[in-house]
């Protein structure tokens, strides 16, 4: 059992991130292990990030299972390759939560509305509920503004990485990144900057720019 689940451990911050365009390289839909790539700058960020010492936890939206793309159950060897590769750059991948539904899809009991596809921020609250994570001092990073606002919605710091793969850009308060970067790296490097920096207990976004 994770110290973070023992009852009274006090709760702690930690790193959610995005996975397809952000962590690695997009591929729609992909669930084959061999094609999984890191996307440029992921492999520096997760050794940077390892090194904080904080939970990191990917967050996804899976969509392809209530599409009748592939099943729920092709998502654990995906879940494995993401480990080893966090591993073989010094960090931990302590969760990995995915959200099966779309209003649109035609496998039963997938094809629904949810609380958990970004832009809710289930998956964010599911992450807390089982690390004992306090939101207010965790960052969400992601490439879209879906994730941006699943990160606002829930309390986090929200870090945008502007790559290219956002071609929405509807603004509005809820989608509004408390930092833009053009790599995972750059973000890891704010996270970094910023935790450390912070006063035990402080919000990670007291001092946004």
């Amino acid at each position: 059992m994770s110290l973070a689940r023992l009852p009274g451990h006090p709760l702690r911050a930690a790193v959610l991130l995005d996975k397809d365009g952000t962590v690695l390289d997009d591929v729609p839909y992909n669930v084959d292990p061999a094609r999984m790539r890191l996307a440029p700058g992921a492999g520096a960020a997760l050794r940077l990030l390892g090194g904080l010492g904080l939970p990191l936890v990917v967050v996804t939206n899976q969509p392809g299972v209530a599409l009748g793309l592939y099943p729920e159950a092709a998502l654990v060897p995906v879940r494995e390759r993401l480990a080893a590769m966090f591993a073989g750059h010094g960090a931990e991948l302590a969760g990995f939560l995915y959200c099966p539904h779309h209003p649109d899809g035609q496998v039963a009991p997938y094809a629904r509305a949810c609380l958990c596809r970004k832009p809710m921020p289930g998956l964010l609250l599911q992450a807390a509920a089982a690390w004992r994570l306090d939101l207010a001092r965790s960052w969400m990073i992601g490439d879209i503004l879906n994730d941006v606002e699943a990160g606002n919605r829930a309390g986090c710091s929200t870090v945008l990485v502007d790559c290219g793969n956002e071609t929405e850009w509807l603004r509005s308060p809820a989608r509004q990144a408390d930092y833009v970067v053009p790599t995972l790296e750059a973000a890891a490097r704010l996270v970094v900057a910023r935790t450390r920096a912070a006063p035990a207990g402080a919000p990670c976004h007291a001092e946004a720019t």
